[in-house]
């Protein structure tokens, strides 16, 4: 049985979705950040040693990292869904998107969080911060144009990992200038296994 351990508020909603969407059984493990630093508890470095969300346990095997546990997912439980024919050019579009999201777009997205937390101290960085934000969010809602979904016809693990792109742009209150990046969340918020997730994950607000 897969078990997500599931830090409240955290990217780890992800794979809870991915599960939903896949119609996977899983257990949920739940643990709650420290109100006052917002850090996850030290219980999960038992799961492992970084102590970070998500972390997905089937076994003896521990998988970390969104991008990896994704993969993982979808090649020993999709069943041929949400990922491509990986014979075909879309997987290889596929593979970038699914890697680009944490690996270069939400890295200004994560530096823009905890330099707020400085106030005027972090003032000096932003500019450089809000040029790269714009310059990834601004690429990923060019790529959705004319497009429901970042590969191909229907919903794939990419979109599922780059979700948290557009809602940490949300939570900062940038989304509207982004309109094919807003109307790709509404979507993807529509679905029932996100939805299904949510209840089953807990809310989330982002950038708090």
């Amino acid at each position: 049985m897969l078990v997500v351990h599931h830090l409240n508020e955290s990217r780890s909603q992800r794979i809870l979705w991915l599960l939903e969407e896949l119609n996977v059984p899983y257990e949920i493990k739940f643990y709650n950040r420290d109100p006052e630093t917002r850090l996850a508890p030290p219980e999960l470095k038992a799961i492992h040693p970084l102590g970070k969300s998500p972390v997905v346990t089937e076994g003896d095997l521990t998988i970390f990292e969104s991008g990896a546990i994704i993969s993982y997912i979808i090649r020993r439980h999709g069943g041929g869904h949400l990922a491509p024919d990986p014979s075909t050019p879309d997987y290889d579009r596929y593979v970038s998107w699914l890697h680009y999201a944490e690996g270069s777009a939400m890295l200004p997205l994560m530096l823009n969080m905890y330099v707020m937390r400085l106030g005027e101290g972090g003032a000096p960085l932003q500019p450089r911060i809000q040029s790269e934000i714009d310059n990834h969010i601004g690429y990923v809602n060019g790529a959705l144009d004319g497009r429901e979904y970042l590969v191909g016809d229907s919903l794939t693990g990419a979109d599922i990992n780059a979700s948290f792109v557009a809602e940490v742009t949300k939570a900062f209150g940038k989304l509207p200038d982004y309109p094919n990046l807003k109307a790709w969340i509404e979507r993807l918020h529509a679905r029932p296994a996100w939805k299904k997730a949510l209840e089953k994950g807990g809310p989330y607000a982002l950038g708090k």
